[in-house]
């Protein structure tokens, strides 16, 4: 595995070379598909803010009004005010936190599905030089954070702000001159908001990424639970997660303490500004200048404005973490397959009408290509094979000799960098992908087996199949005695990756979901290697069947299996270099020789 490519990736990923809003930009698109949630909650915001400004008032009016009239008939009414305001408040906050969460919620869940779906329709080379735990930390924690953004953060950080406001507001209509003096103080809040801010982005940036590579360091372990326990490297790999979980630790722990000193000077330079306007405040009643009522109004209108700024201090730390999880899941975004449709797609001409066609099915021209991780060495070079329709060609020879490359062309997870590729004549870049694919069976070497039950495995090769057709396939496949005798028979649940079967059932399974699929054009990538003796056999047999009338290609390291092959195709350093019948072969010595005395001589 290529460890080099995430690690760039995650070192570029924490550089905060951007403004931690802009990458929230791209939530806006998700928010105004929901007008009505948006408008209840200003809505609703406007109230309870609006009642939380009208609160002192009414404390003054209590204060000022009520303690000045004799008998308790009169106070009654200014706590009756009180207790009103108060409701406002709660029903309208109550009806904000609705909105906003279920605003939240609704815009995680289609960001989550857009970004899957995104995924999906990436190229096979991103999944290559990408780590399937970094994928899953984005699509889990990254998104998270934005929930905590969009269903609390926004709606905390504009409540502060129009509270902020309309206490400065009132804070000047009721004392100019002590708003004034608390004025003065607003410069030494806001720059311990700037310096530390701008170190929190960074930080956040890097928090997620080193538990994003935790994450894919447990996925890949967890994946690999035989191997793990098969060399007792238990201690080992509880080593290696525990260092990265160590460093994913030290990098929230720099963010936290980074952000613990920005609340607190926040805190203290806010309250230290109120104490000594409050001080200012007293002396003005003691000498008669301001009324007891109005100092309590000036100072609730304080109280609000210091807790909202602080709020906002809290909430501008959350927001820079969301927007470097932002930043990240628009990494991914951005991500572009270089594997695409054409802008208008040739299309295929049907089955029927290409058999009436002299076209060979499949053709390679003079094809080179290389990996992009290994740009260096060929995989393919100078490589020319016709296909005819209906013909069953397998390919051999030595390990890295180009076999598996022929098939990731012809599914065109890659595009060749010389010579085309095409099927029934027409260039495969001209092609739209999936309607290529639906053309091809591929029945891989390390079956993929889903955490369903056996009839939805197999009905994975056709969605539509019936439970008869899924049957018939899997009895085509010898695939149906053992199912059949599972505890819920095809409905029984086959474990992750399918470890309650063994490994010659698992890949029986995968050939019985390309039966199904009942394309024209068969790729069998060693589909025997794990079966025994009687299973191969009657598995051969089937294929006989299977074939009849449609185009195959058998990549095989085991010659016995492909003795019936119309075409040997031998293949070495990316190159034909030999190719015919079994006993064509072996009359010409070489390389097929070599490996057919080999074996069968074992």
């Amino acid at each position: 595995m290529n460890d080099a490519a995430p690690a760039e990736a995650a070192t570029q990923s924490a550089k905060p070379s951007r403004n931690a809003l802009r990458p929230l930009r791209t939530l806006w698109p998700y928010l105004r598909r929901y007008p009505w949630l948006i408008a209840g909650w200003l809505g609703f915001l406007v109230v309870s803010s609006s009642s939380v400004l009208v609160l002192p008032v009414a404390v003054r009016l209590m204060v000022d009004r009520g303690f000045s009239h004799a008998g308790s008939g009169a106070i009654d009414e200014w706590f009756l005010l009180l207790l009103a305001v108060a409701m406002v408040m709660a029903l309208a906050t109550a009806g904000r936190f609705l909105c906003v969460s279920l605003l939240g919620e609704r815009v995680v869940a289609d960001l989550r599905r857009d970004l899957y779906g995104h995924l999906l329709r990436l190229d096979i080379g991103f999944f290559e030089r990408t780590r399937t735990g970094e994928l899953i930390s984005r699509l889990s924690a990254d998104t998270e954070l934005l929930r905590t953004v969009v269903a609390s953060s926004m709606s905390i950080a504009l409540r502060s702000t129009i509270t902020a406001l309309g206490a400065a507001t009132m804070l000047v209509v009721t004392s100019p001159r002590l708003a004034g003096m608390a004025a003065i103080g607003i410069p030494l809040v806001v720059l311990p908001i700037v310096v530390f801010g701008r170190r929190v982005r960074g930080m956040s940036r890097a928090s997620q990424d080193r538990t994003a590579d935790a994450n894919a360091r447990a996925g890949e372990t967890l994946n690999a639970m035989h191997t793990v326990q098969s060399y007792a490297r238990e201690n080992f790999e509880s080593e290696r997660y525990a260092g990265a979980v160590e460093d994913a630790y030290g990098a929230a722990r720099r963010r936290i303490r980074t952000q613990a000193i920005l609340t607190a000077s926040v805190i203290v330079l806010v309250f230290g500004a109120v104490v000594g306007v409050l001080w200012l405040g007293a002396h003005d009643v003691i000498d008669g200048h301001m009324s007891a009522g109005t100092l309590m109004q000036f100072v609730f209108y304080a109280v609000f404005g210091a807790g909202s700024v602080g709020s906002l201090s809290e909430v501008w730390a959350e927001v820079q973490r969301a927007g470097g999880g932002m930043g990240r899941i628009n990494d991914l975004l951005e991500e572009t397959p270089r594997i695409v449709a054409p802008a208008t797609p040739q299309q295929l001409p049907s089955p029927a009408v290409a058999a009436r066609a002299n076209d060979a099915a499949l053709a390679f021209e003079h094809v080179r290509f290389h990996y992009p991780a290994r740009p260096d060495t060929p995989a393919l070079d100078d490589f020319s094979l016709a296909v005819k329709r209906g013909e069953t060609v397998a390919l051999v020879g030595p390990s890295g000799a180009g076999k598996s490359t022929v098939f990731q062309l012809l599914l065109r997870f890659h595009d060749p960098d010389a010579g085309s590729v095409r099927m029934d004549g027409i260039d495969l870049r001209e092609l739209d992908p999936q309607a290529l694919r639906r053309r091809l069976a591929l029945v891989p070497q390390d079956p993929v087996i889903f955490g369903a039950d056996a009839r939805d495995n197999i009905r994975y090769g056709r969605l539509d199949a019936s439970d008869d057709d899924v049957i018939a396939a899997a009895r085509m496949a010898e695939a149906h005695e053992f199912l059949a005798a599972l505890p819920e028979g095809y409905r029984s649940f086959l474990g992750e990756k399918g470890t309650r079967l063994s490994g010659g059932q698992q890949q029986r399974l995968a050939i019985a979901r390309a039966v199904l699929k009942d394309a024209p054009i068969l790729l069998l990538d060693e589909a025997t290697s794990a079966l025994d003796a009687q299973s191969e056999r009657a598995i051969q047999q089937a294929f006989e069947r299977l074939r009849a009338g449609r185009t195959t290609l058998v990549i095989a390291h085991r010659l016995a299996t492909v003795l019936r092959a119309d075409r040997i195709v031998v293949m070495d350093r990316g190159r034909i270099v030999a190719q015919g019948t079994h006993e064509q072969l072996v009359a010409q010595g070489g390389l097929y020789a070599e490996l057919a005395r080999l074996q069968f001589a074992a």
